[in-house]
Order: structure tokens, then C-alpha cells, then sequence
């Protein structure tokens, strides 16, 4: 189970991470008294970084639930550990393809994540009915 709580800690500190990103990269002085404003006003990469740090918050819920019901559930830890790391390999080649414009490449990422978080609920489940 470390494994997966490792990445649980990972999933937490991406949205930060990304955050620095937008505001390192950002044109003009940073704003901490409106910092949402602040982000929304900026373009290319520290927009994108601003996109990725949402949503990589949007995601972590259902992979906190995942983990936390597979956990409980006493599912294999092989599969919790495989699910959790490919959630977060996922994740950070997301955010990796957000800041590079890959789009194409940026969805398919998302989707292995959300997969990865659909089987961590279903093998949940499964183990407790």
C-alpha cells in the first residue's frame, strides 16, 4: 500500500507544481492580491501551466477516492500499486503534453488517468461485494 501512498502525495503536489509553472513563466509582475485574474490575463506557456494546475485539482478527487475505496476494500496491492503509479505516470506526461500544445497527445494521457481511477472504483467494488 505505500506505493499508492506515495502517489496519493504526488497527485497533491502536481496542482502546485504546475502553479509555479504558470507563475514562473508568467509576463508582468505576479499579482498575489488576484492571482486568478492574474493568470487568466496571461498567454502560451504560463496560461497552459494555469490549464494544467486545474485541472490536475479536477482530478485528484476521484483518484483519492480510488485509492482510498481500493485500499479499504483490500484490493491486491499489485493492482493497487500498478494503477496508482500508471495514474500518476499519466499525469505528469498530462502536464508535460499541457505545456508543450500536444494536444492530441495531452487527451489520451487524460483518459489513461481516468481509466486508471475508473479501475481503482471498480476493483473496489468488486472486492467488497
Amino acid at each position: 500500500m505505500a506505493v499508492a501512498l506515495w502517489s496519493l502525495l504526488l497527485a497533491v503536489l502536481m496542482p502546485p507544481i504546475f502553479a509555479a509553472i504558470a507563475k514562473a513563466s508568467a509576463s508582468g509582475r505576479y499579482d498575489n492580491r488576484a492571482p486568478r485574474e492574474f493568470l487568466e490575463r496571461q498567454t502560451g506557456l504560463s496560461r497552459r501551466a494555469d490549464w494544467a494546475q486545474r485541472n490536475s485539482f479536477e482530478a485528484l478527487p476521484a483518484f483519492l477516492a480510488g485509492v482510498l475505496a481500493a485500499a479499504i476494500a483490500g484490493v491486491d496491492e499489485r493492482w493497487l500499486a500498478t494503477l496508482s503509479v500508471a495514474f500518476i505516470v499519466a499525469r505528469i506526461l498530462y502536464g508535460i503534453c499541457y505545456l508543450w500544445d500536444w494536444a492530441a497527445a495531452r487527451s489520451l494521457c487524460w483518459f489513461t488517468g481516468f481509466f486508471c481511477c475508473i479501475g481503482l472504483l471498480i476493483l473496489a467494488a468488486l472486492a467488497a461485494a
